[in-house]
């Protein structure tokens, strides 16, 4: 009982209660969950929500309330520790372990991707404040505003650094007449991307970053990369700021769309959803970008960042049906209940992170040094 008391007391901070009315209040299943999430934090916290420990009907409302109140930095948080000594001596994101994250994540199929991100295939921010009224037209405001920044136009090269599933290339190519050279770990999305940008001036390398072909060195004339720096980590901003510059003519332009934290890994996320993953800070950034690039412009839009979250879960819970009946070669059921309630986890918590203002999302315009 003490641990239930210790959690409602620092709750009632952030006008949380245990068990209470509110659609914010946790309902508590296990009462196991206490010491489970004083122990392992995030981590904890996590993994008895997927386990069915608790239960909350708004997950982002929770997450914004206690993220304000930086309620996580109350716990022990051995995970945090655990990933931290890790970190400390390994590269985590090395080139050997690059193809580690498409595997777990993004080779989930691209029949389950499609029911999750609509039409237009973009697993990114959009870009709502333009005037968007919905999910797939905030996705093409977002692409298009990447090309205006850059000032794309007929006849230049573009190379994409993490080129998901082909969604700015056929966009670039299409409406600003440029040939674009997409990068991706993923062969799920390779494969989509290729089918997509069929019959356009758009080619693709499947492998890291760090594996492209030389002669491809100072061929472009923009570079661009949209949400794919999450997957460096810190011990790498350098290498990824010297591989884009590297693939640029002189003068040439970067458009970087960064998800920007505190340079720390959140234990849960970087273990069941992105693995290895960590959202950079603006000091990492800025040293990354010393001497190789220079900052010409930037503009954050986090709110947008949670009204596509919600529009994701949206479709999500929509679409869960669908989802649930996809099938593996053999017959197996690809996503049960396990995974739904992990992924509506994901995107939630990210939705009150975004909301609370603890992480943020930036587009920068750096411009390469002579």
């Amino acid at each position: 009982m003490a641990l239930r008391h210790s959690a409602a007391r620092l709750l009632s901070r952030a006008g949380v209660t245990l068990d209470g009315y509110k659609p914010y209040d946790p309902r508590i299943k296990d009462e196991r969950v206490f010491r489970r999430v004083f122990l392992w934090g995030s981590l904890g916290l996590g993994d008895a929500y997927v386990d069915g420990w608790w239960e909350c009907d708004r997950l982002d409302e929770f997450f914004d309330r206690t993220l304000r109140s930086r309620l996580e930095h109350s716990v022990v948080r051995l995970g945090d520790w655990a990933l931290a000594a890790r970190d400390a001596f390994m590269n985590v994101q090395s080139v050997r372990r690059a193809l580690h994250v498409a595997e777990h994540h993004y080779d989930l199929g691209n029949a389950f991707y499609t029911e999750l991100l609509g039409a237009s295939m973009g697993y990114s921010s959009g870009y709502y404040r333009a005037g968007a009224s919905d999910l797939t037209e905030a996705q093409d405001a977002k692409f298009d505003l990447v090309c205006t920044k850059l000032g794309l136009a007929p006849g230049m090269r573009v190379l994409e650094i993490g080129c998901g599933w082909g969604t700015f290339a056929a966009h670039a190519a299409k409406r600003y007449g440029v040939s674009v050279h997409g990068v991706t770990v993923s062969k799920e999305q390779l494969a989509f991307a290729q089918e997509r940008c069929a019959g356009l001036p758009v080619t693709f390398h499947f492998g890291d970053y760090r594996t492209l072909p030389r002669e491809l060195s100072g061929t472009f004339d923009r570079v661009v990369s949209i949400e794919m720096i999450e997957a460096v980590g810190a011990k790498n901003l350098g290498a990824y700021m010297r591989v884009a510059a590297d693939a640029l003519k002189p003068g040439g332009q970067f458009l970087l769309q960064a998800i920007m934290g505190n340079g720390h890994p959140d234990v849960w996320l970087s273990t069941r959803i992105f693995p290895n993953g960590v959202l950079p800070s603006l000091v990492q950034l800025s040293e990354a970008f010393a001497g190789v690039f220079r900052l010409e412009h930037a503009e954050s839009f986090g709110s947008d960042y949670d009204k596509t979250l919600m529009a994701w879960n949206e479709r999500f819970v929509g679409r869960w049906k669908n989802i649930s009946m996809l099938r593996d070669p053999n017959g197996a059921r690809l996503y049960d209940d396990r995974f739904f309630r992990m992924w509506q986890y994901y995107l939630l918590v990210c939705a009150g992170a975004f909301r609370s203002g603890k992480i943020d999302v930036t587009q920068f315009r750096l411009t390469k040094q002579s």
